[in-house]
């Protein structure tokens, strides 16, 4: 697959397809059972299969289909360990490449969105993309005036392709859901869907990254490429040379994993607080580790911070009420926790729970923040998701009462996406540290 499957009825019909793999691979097992081998052997061999086709297919089609797979691709450490072994490869291919599409279509776009003299902007561009991904891919250049770019091309019928894959997938999400435990599908594609208009607006995206850059232009910690240039459909920015936080995960020493889950944790709280805005597309593609200069100790390590095509507007930072309730919680005050829930809409006005219940619901999940340090685990996440997963679990009974209202949902996605590669990083993060520097309400007040 080379290029960007532009017919909704071939896309469909890629899509349609998965459930029904799903269910011709289960009557498989069966007959494998049946035929000797162990129940346990061919589970973990159903689930390689499986694995392998959904996100194959995610990763062909990209677009929708490609953007799903990659929100996915954060919750990995979620799954059993048993079986995240085929998921964690299969998944690591959708973080940081997908099939190209061909030279002529990039040619094409640079001409129609650049004009026909397109390459005098350039001084050299490599027709080979550096990276692709769900809506556009990159390559780089050297602009006319000697900076290294990044040029972003989105693919033609980029738009259409997202929505109709959205569309597919959330007809048969409840298919979906058991393959990544305590992940609710549905609200995530939703969620996905209603972002349409915003990753495709390259001019958005340039004025949300201009905006982190100036803010970040002189930080010893984050770094974020300039814009050079935007035009629709194109956005160049200045290149950024660094090692994928996909290979840190890969085989980072543990210095090195430790460095970027900080730098990771410190982005997250920082940015919304210093900028008003909150970087939403978590996924490890979008960041790179830039060693200092003649030196290999990953103690002055930055990260660098890509694609701002999905952010949240927080003119005020995080809300207050966030740093507020966990700092109660740490605290064991449940009857304020309790009080400003309700208040904020989590508990709504029909349903009556127990004060203490609702903090021991919390407890596990805050952990981190009240450590000096914590080490992140794909066991600690596997055991949250478990616990909140699972329809016996008093948790999972008391969250099934919880609400969460809208203007926290991409938040809430977010920190979570976040808090997932933390745990596949496994990395020991000073959290109290940066939500003390940054978080509203989470320091007591004097």
């Amino acid at each position: 697959m080379s290029d960007l499957p532009r017919k909704a009825v071939t896309r469909t019909a890629k899509l349609a397809a998965l459930p029904l793999g799903f269910a011709g691979r289960a009557t498989w097992g069966l007959g494998k059972r049946i035929g000797g081998k162990s129940a346990e052997f061919v589970a973990r061999e159903l689930q390689e299969r499986t694995a392998e086709q959904l996100f194959r297919v995610l990763g062909e089609l990209k677009g929708g289909a490609m953007k799903f797979g990659q929100a996915l691709s954060v919750f990995e450490s979620a799954l059993p360990e048993e079986v995240a072994g085929p998921y964690r490869a299969a998944l690591t291919k959708l973080q940081e490449a997908a099939p190209p599409m061909p030279v002529r279509t990039v040619h094409a776009v640079l001409a129609e969105r650049l004009g026909e003299a397109w390459r005098e902007l350039f001084l050299e561009f490599e027709d080979k993309p550096a990276a692709a991904a769900s809506i556009g891919q990159v390559h780089r250049a050297v602009w006319h005036d000697g900076r290294e770019v990044a040029v972003k091309v989105q693919y033609p019928g980029a738009g259409e392709a997202l929505l109709s894959d959205l569309a597919q997938l959330g007809r048969f999400a409840r298919l979906l859901g058991p393959l990544v435990p305590g992940i609710e599908v549905k609200p995530l594609i939703t969620e996905l869907r209603e972002r349409v208009a915003e990753e495709l607006d390259y001019a958005l995206e340039a004025r949300s990254q201009r905006e982190h850059a100036e803010v970040f232009a002189d930080d010893p910690d984050v770094v974020v490429p300039a814009v050079v240039h935007q035009a629709e459909q194109v956005l160049v920015t200045e290149w950024l040379e660094g090692i994928p936080l996909a290979e840190v995960i890969a085989e980072g020493a543990p210095e090195e994993r430790d460095r970027a889950g900080q730098l990771l944790a410190r982005f997250l709280f920082s940015g919304p607080a210093r900028t008003g805005l909150l970087h939403a597309d978590p996924h490890p593609g979008n960041f790179r580790l830039l060693p200092a200069a003649g030196s290999d100790d990953p103690v002055g390590w930055r990260l660098g911070v890509l694609d701002f095509g999905t952010v949240d507007r927080l003119p005020g930072g995080l809300p207050e009420t966030i740093g507020t309730c966990l700092r109660m919680a740490l605290a064991g005050e449940a009857e304020p926790v309790y009080a400003l829930l309700r208040a904020e809409g989590f508990v709504k006005e029909s349903v009556a729970l127990d004060p203490d219940e609702v903090l021991e619901y919390l407890r596990p999940i805050i952990e981190p923040a009240g450590e000096e340090s914590f080490v992140f685990t794909r066991g600690w996440m596997r055991t949250q998701a478990a616990r909140i997963a699972d329809p016996r679990s008093p948790a999972h009974q008391l969250g099934r009462q919880l609400n969460l209202p809208p203007s926290y949902l991409l938040i809430h996605r977010v920190t979570l996406s976040t808090i997932g590669v933390l745990c596949q990083l496994d990395a020991r993060v000073r959290l109290r540290d940066e939500l003390t520097a940054w978080l509203p309400g989470f320091a007591a007040a004097d």
